[in-house]
């Protein structure tokens, strides 16, 4: 199947390169009729059912780049709320202390609360009425090569059993051959590993490093949290060891999106996001704001910390890679959609140069690099660069950091090393048994129900579906290593840092110490958290079967 251009993956990132491609054709075949260029060889493939469906943020807009690509589109987009009032909180366990000053990174008048879910639905609406195609359904499972050279991608085989035979409905995947692949696939994108990993990518960048956002959207009773009304928190339930925060923000028809994200570079295996969330909500400040409220959807996602100094090279032979799949996130403001969508933009005029001039080497899509080096998606994240690196002594020297940064342009180095964070974690021996000063956030989350829930009952409000007779899209490269090791290592973080209950260790008495790893890849949300945040590094997340997954509708 031949392509001009192929774009992997549906969120904003892909969607805005594609549109904004669209738009450069458009112009270029009104001023030059003798040198058409067609859009009917222009794809994006999107592994989820419909468009939008596996998006999930906050999610706050910061309009600056749809303000480029659209002028006007807040006439029409689905936008929730402008924020018209931010608060940032301490929390300690029983008290809360407003912050007297909004610190500048956390300013969100003018921008929207959005639901991204919807937001993208609206985009891809408009990338269709462009002329571009969208295959929904369709995941990238493999890159195609000539030499060192990208020519293409492998999509999904369907139809194939838990034992990888065919079934009755069996269908090969397509080689779709382009000339230009563009991977917007979000973070921790399993086709930008294999391309990082073949070419040895981040050898001159800093590891990237992730958190994970685990996410509720309330309906509470009226006038609890007005629409455009962003509260964030920081402290309780985390200790000062632990990097992270919260957010409540009210959106229309008293919606209030809900989350916590932990940095996951903590230091207890045992710890569990989607429990700290559940304690998060204990709090008394918090719980007064839900009282009387119902939890109705729920998700969770990893998303880029690393900064500027973690992106890897952006563009080479046949090849570019954009939003949060390279890691374009402020995490100073904890907003990326606007990078996302600019940083599509960009690599469409790399794309559409490509293909005026039919060349698609590294001398022309290497380009984007300097693009983006040369935009205001550096003026942004340049002062930031060592943002996370800072908080690596804990929280308050992190404050002292940030204030050092915002003197000193970025801190008095030009480039802080890092490391993954998945090596932070300690040996679960000689940690206090019960969780010490941690023990209101390590192990499963037991739930009452009204204010709290246990992860399947969050699970069931995430929409997850997957088809069950399909191979495990969560391959272990040794699952000696989960029994053997891990389990009396670190006591098999896996069935903590998971959000979705995908991991168990289940009793087997034939197993080397009565206990064996089991998999439920049915209950996968797609946040990628397993490969990120496994201490030996042997957990792969492949995509499954395309159209699986979770329904993030309203988030």
């Amino acid at each position: 199947m031949p392509a001009d251009v192929v774009i992997v993956g549906g969120g904003p990132a892909g969607m805005a390169c594609a549109l904004r491609l669209s738009q450069l054709i458009d112009d270029h075949n009104a001023r030059h009729p003798e040198a058409q260029l067609s859009k009917e060889n222009i794809y994006v493939l999107e592994k989820a059912r419909e468009a939008g469906q596996h998006c999930l943020s906050g999610a706050l807009l910061d309009p600056r780049s749809m303000k480029e690509l659209l002028p006007g589109f807040e006439k029409e987009a689905p936008l929730d709320a402008e924020v018209h009032k931010e608060g940032v909180y301490f929390l300690t366990k029983a008290g809360h202390h407003k912050l007297p000053i909004t610190p500048p990174p956390m300013k969100d008048h003018g921008n929207y609360v959005i639901s991204i879910n919807k937001f993208v639905k609206w985009l891809a609406g408009k990338v269709e009425e462009a002329g571009i195609t969208i295959f929904t359904g369709f995941a990238g499972s493999e890159l195609l090569y000539d030499g060192n050279r990208v020519t293409g991608v492998r999509t999904d085989d369907k139809g194939v059993d838990k034992q990888n035979q065919q079934k009755s409905n069996f269908e090969p995947g397509y080689d779709v051959k382009a000339k230009v692949v563009v991977l917007a696939e979000g973070t921790r994108g399993s086709l930008t590993k294999q391309l990082i990993e073949k070419f040895e990518l981040m050898k001159d960048s800093n590891p990237q490093t992730y958190g994970v956002g685990v996410k509720e959207l309330w309906e509470v009773p009226s006038g609890r949290i007005k629409a455009g009304e962003v509260i964030y928190t920081m402290g309780y339930p985390l200790t000062p060891k632990e990097y992270g925060g919260a957010w409540l923000y009210g959106s229309k028809d008293n919606i209030v999106s809900l989350g916590f994200v932990t940095g996951l570079d903590y230091q207890d295996p045992r710890l569990d996001p989607q429990h700290i969330l559940q304690t998060f909500k204990q709090h008394p400040f918090i719980a007064s704001l839900l009282a009387g409220g119902k939890m109705i959807r729920y998700g969770a996602k990893s998303l880029p910390y690393g900064g500027w100094w973690s992106l890897p090279p952006l563009g080479g032979d046949g090849w570019m890679v954009v939003g949060d799949s390279a890691g374009f996130l402020n995490s100073a403001r904890l907003k990326g959609i606007h990078l996302a969508i600019k940083s599509g933009m960009l690599a469409a005029e790399t794309a559409f140069e490509a293909l005026v001039n039919g060349d698609s080497s590294a001398a022309t899509l290497g380009k984007f690099q300097r693009r983006v080096e040369t935009s205001w998606i550096k003026d942004e994240l340049w002062p930031v660069r060592n943002f996370h690196q800072g908080f690596k002594n804990g929280m308050y020297a992190g404050m002292v950091n940030t204030v050092l940064q915002d003197i000193f342009d970025g801190g008095l180095r030009n480039r802080a090393p890092s490391h993954p964070g998945y090596e932070n974690l300690k040996a679960v021996v000689g940690l206090p048994a019960d969780g010490g000063p941690r023990a209101h956030m390590v192990g499963p989350a037991k739930g009452d129900g009204k204010l709290t829930y246990d992860k399947l009952t969050d699970l069931y409000h995430s929409g997850t579906k997957h088809e069950e007779d399909q191979p495990a899209h969560l391959v272990i490269d040794d699952t000696n290593i989960c029994n053997e090791r891990c389990v009396k290592e670190f006591g098999s973080p896996c069935q903590n840092f998971c959000p979705a209950n995908v991991y168990e260790m289940v009793d087997d008495t034939a197993a080397p110490n009565g206990k064996r790893i089991s998999l439920n890849p049915a209950n996968c949300v797609h946040c990628k958290t397993c490969d990120i945040q496994d201490p030996y590094q042997i957990i792969t997340w492949v995509p499954p079967e395309g159209g699986g997954g979770p329904n993030y509708d309203g988030m």
